[in-house]
């Protein structure tokens, strides 16, 4: 599984963070990082929500 970002759509709003902050990070810079961009499949579940809840549907995954 592939988990893939958006930048022109993503507007760094954290709630990707709040949901699998092993995986996404907003910096101080208000950016946001993809900090494992092939996670483990044991994430499936959070990163499905994470996609779902994203308000700017920046969010996909692959795979």
């Amino acid at each position: 599984m592939r988990v893939v970002v958006d930048f022109d759509r993503c507007r760094s709003n954290a709630v990707c963070m709040g949901i699998a902050p092993e995986v996404f990070e907003v910096r101080d810079d208000n950016f946001l990082y993809v900090l494992d961009e092939e996670p483990p499949e044991e994430l499936r579940p959070r990163l499905e929500e994470a996609v779902r809840s994203c308000p700017t549907q920046a969010i996909s995954l692959e795979g």
